[in-house]
């Protein structure tokens, strides 16, 4: 019989959605896996998938911005790539 933890996440939750994929691809890159403020549109990055992001721990804070203390600066981190990794089987 299921938890209620085994029933509020399910594996679906743990993959990435499309938006994040695109993100944290852009870190690949990115001299120390830097994660964009801006989309390639250059409209500035979801603050709620950023902040889902941290919590699956795909990214990571890097530092902090002096000139926008509430931009969050964050890296793909060794998960994230991991993530990416099975998500590029198509």
């Amino acid at each position: 019989m299921p938890t209620a933890s085994d029933t509020s996440s399910s594996a679906r939750d743990k993959r990435p959605t499309k938006a994040q994929i695109s993100w944290l691809t852009r870190g690949l890159e990115e001299p120390g896996g830097k994660l964009p403020l801006f989309t390639t549109e250059g409209q500035r990055v979801n603050d709620r998938m950023v902040r889902s992001c941290l919590d699956h721990g795909w990214a990571e804070p890097w530092f902090e911005n002096p000139l926008k203390p509430n931009w969050l600066v964050c890296k793909i981190t060794d998960q994230g790539r991991a993530v990416l990794n099975g998500s590029n089987t198509s």
